[in-house]
């Protein structure tokens, strides 16, 4: 059994990891692990970077494909699919925001890892609508780029 069967909570080892250069032109990291019938990322990747062998396999992102756009992101509905650009001393990470309230462009925010643990502040960038879900975009620390993939608005 895996750690994350334990504990719910994914860590770097346990996922497939897109390269530095990758990571500079920004990339969608898909944190999904679990083998289940669910494909709304294939179907909405509009470059088809995310493959998955069948239905209930786990799907799989060809991170040279792959352009960030970060259609992906809203349309998964696990909430497992992150985008990461890391850049020039900073990191852009885009992702799925499901509570109130909704953060604005400019606010500064908690940003919170895979455990929920605050790991310090994030400025908003972006916020769009996708279905029911806000993506978000916030700019973290270079050194936060694949730890954070939560917010918390607090005001």
């Amino acid at each position: 059994m895996k750690v994350y069967e334990k504990t719910g909570v994914l860590s770097l080892s346990d996922l497939r990891l897109p390269s530095k250069k990758q990571l500079e032109k920004g990339v969608a990291i898909l944190e999904c692990v679990q083998e289940i019938p669910c494909n709304p990322c294939v179907d909405t990747c509009p470059v088809n970077a995310i493959s998955m062998k069948d239905i209930n396999a786990v799907p799989v992102n060809d991170y040279d494909k792959c352009t960030g756009c970060g259609k992906c992101v809203g349309v998964c509905p696990g909430l497992a699919i992150f985008v990461v650009k890391i850049k020039d001393g900073k990191a852009l990470i885009t992702l799925p925001y499901e509570f109130l309230p909704v953060p604005v462009v400019g606010e500064n925010v908690h940003v919170l890892d895979r455990t929920g643990k605050k790991r310090g502040f994030g400025l908003v960038k972006r916020v769009v609508k996708n279905g029911k879900t806000m993506v978000v975009t916030v700019e973290v620390d270079e050194k936060l780029g694949m730890d954070v993939r939560n917010i918390r608005v607090e005001r």
